[in-house]
């Protein structure tokens, strides 16, 4: 192989290099007369269930683009991380996985900490499914007290379509059902979580004959950014400046935050706050 074509050859490298930093001892595997660290190629294209004479041109950049199946039986026999597993992918094959949906850990400390310093914009995290795990206190006043509900009646699809107060609080409830259903059949996919959402989707055409004629529909959107207004009890309709974020290393969850559109809304959020206090 020339200069060129090894440097080139990233992928051969990164299973290379991963393959060096496995404990031959944590596997079972003796480890004397080993001349490298790591386990040898036949024993990962063992534990990989591959040829040896395959993984070893993998290695040497001869063996040609692998398939997908046989890249994730080789990220497991290297025990890669998911963001390794990724890379593998990208660089074998020039595109990620297809995802693998799991359900998510709880939110960390820190994650709840950029929630709360949001003090005047009702932000929220939500699972790929739309499940609600947390909030800030702006959230629950403006959106829904979610701390009162439990876990399982925290989905905004759930609220929007069987809770009467959250529908009434909706300044155009047709258009915010139609576009909230077609995200949330978007996020699901893109999560690889549809077969994992069966259930809770017949659940809803069942509660809610509004929610199966727009799940029929068949419609698929990103959530990305906008306004929204809502109607509030007390203080009348307020507008809001909605932008959605991916959680970093977190492919299960997203950041919904509402910034108050003007002053004066967030005057009365800040009054809001104040009276809940007292």
């Amino acid at each position: 192989m020339s200069e060129t074509a090894a440097a080139e050859n990233r992928l051969g490298a990164f299973l290379k290099h991963r393959r060096s930093r496995l404990d031959a001892a944590a596997f079972g595997l003796s480890g004397s007369r080993r001349r490298t660290p790591g386990l040898r190629r036949e024993e990962v294209a063992q534990r990989a269930n591959i040829s040896p004479t395959w993984y070893t041109w993998l290695e040497q950049g001869r063996g040609g683009a692998p398939s997908a199946n046989v890249l994730d039986r080789i990220a497991h026999a290297l025990m890669l991380t998911d963001v390794e597993r990724e890379h593998l992918f990208l660089i074998g094959l020039g595109r990620p996985p297809e995802v693998r949906y799991r359900t998510g850990e709880d939110v960390s400390p820190r994650l709840q900490r950029v929630l709360d310093a949001l003090e005047t914009s009702p932000a929220i995290i939500r699972t790929a499914t739309w499940d609600v795990v947390a909030w800030n206190r702006a959230a629950t006043i403006v959106l829904t007290d979610y701390a009162k509900l439990a876990p399982e009646r925290r989905n905004i699809l759930r609220l929007l379509f069987c809770e009467p107060h959250v529908r009434a609080a909706q300044y155009d409830w047709d258009s915010v059902a139609r576009f909230v259903v077609a995200a949330f059949r978007a996020d699901a996919a893109r999560a690889g979580a549809v077969s994992h959402v069966a259930e809770f989707v017949d659940e809803l055409c069942r509660l809610s004959p509004e929610f199966a004629a727009l799940w029929g529909d068949n419609d698929v959107r990103h959530h990305g950014d906008g306004t929204k207004r809502l109607r509030h009890p007390v203080h009348g309709t307020m507008s809001f400046e909605y932008s959605s974020f991916n959680v970093e290393g977190r492919a299960d969850l997203s950041m919904l935050v509402h910034n108050p559109a003007t002053p004066e809304d967030a005057e009365r959020i800040k009054k809001l706050l104040s009276e809940r206090a007292d």
